[in-house]
């Protein structure tokens, strides 16, 4: 007995093993699982998307009623058509839209290419603070600077060309232009382009073969967002425009302050159409190159 009770005490003590607890899984944070938020994306599309499917519906509306459906007509579209101001001032907003944009995308190259593909210099922050600086600046004190700055140009020169809209424009949407490009050049792997110096390629042939085609998916978006902005803006052309400069926006903004009809409402469904195969056609062009 006494032998059994040292064999006994000799051996390990095994403590009762306490079951295994479940390991919680933690779940990834998702914003769809805050409350309400399915009711806040859908009152968003609805206020952002319902005044415009109203505005398309009654540019086919037969009657002058802007709340009262008195059948399907094409007639708003064939009086847009015929009207002649109309013609015009639509013609000027895309040349002035398509001039400023193109403008504004080389300048938006040039000065992107200076701040991503050079070693840092003294001021480099300071020129990209300044190359942006229209985004921070409200609309209407732009467009009184250049009212001023307009103003004492033709009183010297006496010019009151269209050549001030195409300046005043340009300069505005530089800093649309510049941040796609900018962005597309920052994420281009620089390696291509160190490949190409030292196979004793020049700078120009390098910037030819290697980074304008790689960063073409930029520009066109560049482009593509000037001329969007150019094509939409109202308060610096109504500061700098001369007599018989109206754009298409200046001009529908003076018809309203009159009456409002379906005419109004056809031309913007036109634009609103142009500029969802401007969308179109950069996303295929992006998708094809697979930027």
């Amino acid at each position: 007995m006494a032998e059994a009770a040292v064999d006994t005490a000799r051996q390990p003590r095994v403590d009762a093993v306490e079951p295994a607890r479940p390991v919680r899984r933690r779940r990834n944070y998702s914003v769809k699982r805050l409350p309400g938020f399915g009711a806040v994306a859908i009152f968003t599309f609805v206020m952002l998307y319902f005044p415009i499917i109203i505005l398309v519906a009654f540019s086919f509306n037969a009657g002058v009623s802007q709340a009262t459906w008195e059948g399907f007509s094409l007639q708003w579209y064939e009086a847009a058509f015929q009207n002649r101001q109309v013609r015009d001032v639509s013609i000027r907003s895309l040349w002035l839209a398509a001039t400023a944009a193109s403008l504004a995308t080389v300048l938006a190259t040039l000065a992107a290419l200076a701040t991503t593909r050079t070693s840092r210099f003294p001021g480099q922050t300071m020129i990209y603070a300044l190359i942006n600086q229209p985004l921070m600046v409200p609309e209407v004190v732009t467009g009184i600077a250049l009212l001023i700055f307009v103003a004492a140009i033709k009183v010297q020169t006496g010019y009151t060309g269209m050549g001030y809209l195409v300046a005043a424009h340009t300069a505005f949407c530089i800093p649309f232009a510049y941040l796609p490009i900018r962005a597309r050049l920052e994420t281009m792997d620089i390696t291509l382009e160190k490949a190409a110096a030292d196979l004793y390629a020049s700078p120009v042939q390098a910037f030819r073969y290697i980074t304008l085609p790689l960063l073409v998916p930029g520009i066109v978006a560049g482009f593509m967002l000037g001329f969007v902005i150019s094509l939409d803006t109202v308060v610096i052309t109504e500061f700098v425009k001369s007599a018989g400069q109206d754009t298409l926006p200046t001009y529908m903004l003076g018809q309203l302050r009159r009456t409002v009809t379906p005419e109004m409402n056809a031309i913007a469904t036109l634009f609103l159409a142009l500029s969802l195969m401007i969308v179109t056609a950069f996303f295929l062009i992006t998708r094809k190159r697979g930027a």
